[in-house]
């Protein structure tokens, strides 16, 4: 089996998107606040209540992630696309520029921002990471959740591309 191969199969395989961030407070005098996309992101338990994210090795998270403990997750609607696309490119500018024209609140539990209108967030500390090939699965115990009334529908990932699901 080559990568295409294995890539190809796995993108009929319809996900969810959210975006993960976290409070670099070692960066500059207030420190900075990093973010990357993921769909690779899964509930592990309710007791105690447990998520995973997986984050490419040597990634801008992954390094953040080894030395902070702190991170959240806002599940992004599908009016969000351009949120998702932004904090997913490859060669990308300063995360802090990335997040200046967002709307977020910082969240009281992880410090790190809350995307506003997002479906639900969620504020986690680290648990355990597992190296799993190129990635690491950072498992999260969830902290505080919230799950605000929306009439917005989910973004998805399907096929390569971020999608309206209906």
């Amino acid at each position: 089996m080559t990568a295409d191969e294995f890539r190809a199969a796995l993108a009929r395989l319809a996900a969810g998107v959210v975006l993960v961030t976290a409070h670099d407070p070692e960066d500059g005098p207030r420190g900075e606040d990093v973010g990357m996309t993921a769909t690779s992101f899964i509930s592990v338990s309710l007791d105690p209540p447990l998520v995973l994210i997986s984050v490419r090795d040597g990634s801008r998270m992954d390094e953040l992630l080894e030395r902070q403990p702190l991170w959240a997750v806002s599940v992004l609607s599908e009016s969000q696309r351009h949120i998702a696309g932004r904090f997913a490119m490859k060669g990308r500018v300063s995360d802090r520029l990335l997040f200046e024209d967002i709307a977020y609140e910082r969240g009281a539990a992880s410090s790190a921002p809350l995307v506003r209108g997002a479906l639900s967030v969620l504020e986690c500390r680290t648990e355990q990471r597992v190296r799993a090939g190129d990635h690491t699965l950072v498992v999260g115990r969830v902290l505080r959740a919230d799950a605000p009334p929306t009439e917005s529908g989910p973004l998805g990932y399907f096929q390569g591309k971020y999608r309206r699901v209906t």
